[in-house]
């Protein structure tokens, strides 16, 4: 039996070779694309959903406090940004951050339909309220938030928070 001659298949083999490598190549190329892709559709799919949500409450407390115009009628908490210093506030992305300001809703919902003229004595009781408070199993982290400002304009209650990592106390 007689064993063909390989140096004729040499160049072949060699630009077989490079197909193949472009071909994994091309792939990791247009899976990293995909990857990004998906990942950017799901972080809006999460925004959108936080925001139906916001405007499904709004909408529903603003039918039950229609005739009442001196009421909080919806709770707008914001995640206060630190520019430019040095600080232990985490990098939250969208979700997280959705996640947070809905746990927040639902501690100050107990404000909805009270007086706006009180709300000195209400903003001292958010503030005992959510004072160091700690979210626990927010995508798998501890947070803690701490109260900045509270803020009553056109019948919409704004408050404002920090939000750090929680360090667990040593035993």
């Amino acid at each position: 039996m007689r064993v063909p001659p390989f140096e004729r298949y040499v160049k072949g083999l060699q630009m077989v070779g490079m197909l193949i490598l472009g071909i994994i190549v091309g792939a990791i190329i247009y899976n990293s694309l995909y990857v990004a892709r998906f990942e950017a559709l799901i972080i809006l799919k999460s925004d959108l959903e936080a925001r139906l949500e916001q405007y499904e409450q709004d909408i529903k407390n603003l039918k039950q406090f229609k005739n009442q115009h001196t009421v909080i009628k919806s709770i707008l908490p914001r995640i206060e940004e630190e520019a430019g210093q040095k600080t232990d506030r985490p990098d939250l992305d969208k979700m997280t951050e959705a996640e947070l300001i809905k746990r927040i809703k639902e501690d100050l919902s107990s404000f909805l339909g009270q007086s706006i003229y009180k709300i000195d004595s209400e903003a001292q009781f958010a503030r005992k309220l959510l004072e160091k408070k700690v979210y626990t199993n927010v995508y798998s982290k501890d947070y803690t938030i701490e109260v900045k400002t509270v803020l009553v304009v056109d019948n919409v209650l704004h408050v404002w928070v920090k939000v750090r990592i929680y360090a667990k106390p040593p035993a």
